[in-house]
């Protein structure tokens, strides 16, 4: 049984190559939302709406080829799948669905013949140039079948020093040549689900990041191509305090079950593992040429809890699944938003004896790149001062929000703010709302009525929603706009607010065929509106941070005489596709 959000991306999909005959889409999800039951339930229904379908999923490592195979198997019994793969020993073609390696298939096109689907894991590593095997391979698939459409996944969709995935760069050579990159083969996003959403709902777990007491220098380590250089990095480390940071580890990881390093080249994993026996921790390393039967065997022994800290040089970022993982400690500096979200991604599921995963950052990867819910996948990564404070008990050290009165961890409240404005070094790893709702400077209003219109952007000329929130019929409210059906984040997140507003007020939309802005708008004009708002005031414009129901969810949030009955999941999630379909 599918999630709603997983049923949400494959509904979306389905949308997408409706209307869309050139082009390949990406679906953008989380680590740890379960894209491999997505990718078997899409498997599933093409071979059973059309039997002849054959289908090619690809990725570049064995432990994601064997993982999303068993994935497929659990959710489909006894589906028609092969694997083809030299890491695994398996070489099956012969089945409608193969799973397969990049770097098995890459030069054997030929002998897979026509293939009506391709369906890329991690697909933020297809080269944005006309170049590399995923790139070749899928050409020489087209001009087999010219109707190869193709669909990537992955948790990040972009790439160091080039932007999204989906981006087609202009710029010049050192002589002033105009130099415009290939079209991207990946054209368009769609986000069926955030990490807030999936951690509100209780999918994921929140990572919880504390002030490290030293950290690794990057003073005079050289780049190339946008990261950091190998041999550079290694140097660096070799003056960085390990054992300092392995001691502070496990002074602030006391409670902590599982420990995962992520260490800078093969001597600092192995240092580091070292280190850690010393002190009486169970440890191992994992390293690029671990055979695979130990590499298997010492994971298997990690998450029975018989080895409690794994030491790592770039290879547990992906394919990696031990969901009670607890603490993550960072000691590799990296320029790549990509990696810096795939290794805190590994701390996201949900685990059996805790709430979240400690994530200790000697690194100052949340300094360089910003909370994971945040990432900005520009084409040089963030620098500079994040607007955060360190919680004042030391024992506890939370990152908050800078506008935080009371610590999000402990409730330790924090000192009056001096008039010049405080800026640390470090943000809040998750960048979400401490779970107290702080006290102003967030102003809040009672709320008795709401108005809904269609309106009209000056500076776009395009429609979006305007809703008024009012005290009473003579206050002018406070007003919020909603950019629902614009292109790109902005017309995703609005999706989003809709649905939560319309989840919270009750509607039920099951009879619903088409809906356009005005159909919207007049819908939520006989709805409940909340009993209060929070919010913020930005020069002329208000930002509405929180809106606040009596009893969210409920049929008696709905108006009678409106006809609305008891919300549920299937009734919301149609309200969203039609909106999908028609909103313009």
């Amino acid at each position: 049984m599918l999630r709603p959000y997983q049923q949400r991306a494959i509904d979306l999909l389905y949308e997408w190559f409706e209307t869309n005959t050139e082009g390949h889409p990406c679906l953008q999800l989380p680590t740890g939302s379960g894209k491999s039951h997505i990718v078997a339930a899409i498997c599933k229904d093409a071979l059973q709406q059309w039997p002849e379908t054959r289908i090619l999923m690809l990725t570049h490592v064995k432990e994601l080829i064997e993982q999303n195979a068993e994935k497929m198997l659990t959710h489909w019994l006894g589906a028609p799948l092969g694997i083809y793969s030299a890491g695994l020993g398996r070489w099956d073609l012969s089945q409608p669905i193969t799973f397969g390696g990049i770097q098995s298939l890459r030069k054997r096109a030929d002998e897979i013949g026509h293939i009506d689907l391709v369906i890329v894991d991690e697909c933020h590593l297809i080269n944005h140039r006309q170049e590399g095997g995923y790139r070749k391979l899928i050409e020489q698939l087209t001009e087999t079948n010219p109707d190869l459409r193709v669909i990537g996944l992955t948790a990040t969709p972009y790439r160091l020093g080039h932007g999204l995935i989906t981006d087609r760069h202009i710029k010049k050579d050192k002589a002033g040549h105009i130099i415009i990159d290939d079209p991207p083969l990946l054209t368009h996003i769609i986000e069926p689900a955030t990490i807030e959403e999936l951690v509100e709902l209780g999918y994921l777990a929140p990572l919880r990041s504390k002030r490290t007491e030293i950290s690794v220098s990057v003073e005079g380590v050289r780049k190339r191509g946008g990261e950091y250089r190998e041999e550079d990095l290694v140097a660096a480390l070799a003056s960085f305090d390990t054992a300092g940071a392995i001691d502070e580890t496990l002074e602030r990881a006391k409670d902590r079950r599982s420990l995962l390093f992520f260490c800078a080249g093969v001597d600092h994993a192995l240092e580091t593992r070292n280190l850690l026996r010393e002190r009486g921790v169970t440890a191992e390393t994992v390293l690029g040429d671990t055979p695979k039967a130990d590499r298997a065997a010492i994971l298997e022994r990690f998450k029975a809890g018989e080895v409690r800290a794994i030491t790592n040089n770039n290879v547990l970022t992906t394919g990696f699944d031990a969901p009670d993982l607890d603490c993550i400690a960072l000691l590799r500096p990296t320029l790549s938003p990509s990696l810096y979200v795939q290794m805190a991604g590994r701390g996201m599921r949900i685990k059996s004896h805790c709430d979240d995963c400690l994530v200790l950052d000697f690194a100052n990867l949340v300094m360089t790149h910003g909370p994971v819910t945040h990432v900005k996948p520009g084409k040089t990564p963030g620098t500079g001062d994040q607007p955060t404070k360190a919680c004042p008990d030391k024992d506890c050290g939370e990152l908050n929000p800078l506008n935080a009165k009371v610590c999000s961890a402990c409730g330790t409240p924090f000192p009056e703010r001096k008039a010049k404005t405080m800026t640390l070094s470090e943000d809040d790893i998750m960048g979400l709302s401490p779970k107290t709702p702080p006290p102003p400077p967030y102003l809040e209003k009672v709320v008795t009525g709401w108005s809904w219109v269609v309106h009209t952007s000056r500076a776009s000329g395009r429609e979006m929603l305007l809703v008024s929130y009012y005290s009473d019929a003579f206050d002018g409210g406070v007003k919020e706009y909603i950019t629902l059906g614009y292109p790109g984040y902005a017309g995703e997140k609005a999706m989003r607010t809709i649905a939560d507003i319309a989840r919270k007020a009750g509607i039920d939309a099951s009879a619903g065929e088409a809906w356009s802005l005005q159909e919207v708008a007049d819908i939520m004009n006989l709805a409940q509106p909340p009993s209060a708002i929070r919010y913020n005031v930005d020069g002329k414009f208000y930002k509405v941070e929180a809106r606040l129901w009596d009893n969210p969810n409920t049929s008696s949030n709905a108006s009678s005489s409106a006809g609305l009955g008891k919300r549920n999941e299937e009734t919301l999630e149609y309200l969203l596709s039609q909106m999908g379909d028609t909103v313009h």
